[in-house]
């Protein structure tokens, strides 16, 4: 699961980490309450989670646990400031998704997209391996 907390983008998440840090990626459309609430203060919590199985056997149910990997971090939504950018972040977006490069997008998609990222100011991340 991923999501931006308290603002719910509804959106692809793509992340990019790299020397210079952690980077965010995502797409919503172009007016409501989210981009509102993301333009008027774009400072954002960002929590990011792998469910990977149930742990544990027997008959006590304190025995029983989650694995998981998890990231919660910190940082502020920067809007793609015109087309290129927008075209930028959904390629990144679409390598993420699809493990392809090269897409196209027409101006007239790209006008009613909103693209955003958020570089992380700070994480940390959290695992539970499974057990085996």
């Amino acid at each position: 699961m991923k999501r931006i907390l308290l603002i719910g983008t509804g959106g692809t998440i793509a992340s990019e980490l790299t020397e210079s840090g952690l980077t965010l990626y995502f797409h919503g459309g172009v007016k409501g309450k989210k981009i509102d609430s993301l333009r008027a203060d774009p400072r954002v919590c960002f929590e990011m989670d792998c469910e990977e199985g149930l742990t544990g056997e027997g008959d006590l149910a304190c025995r029983y646990s989650y694995a998981f990997s998890s990231i919660v971090g910190y940082g502020k939504v920067e809007f793609a400031k015109d087309n290129e950018e927008k075209r930028q972040g959904f390629d990144v977006i679409m390598q993420h998704q699809t493990g392809k490069g090269g897409w196209t997008y027409t101006d007239a998609a790209l006008s009613v997209a909103e693209v955003m990222r958020v570089r992380a100011e700070s994480f940390e991340a959290s695992r539970k391996a499974p057990r085996g």
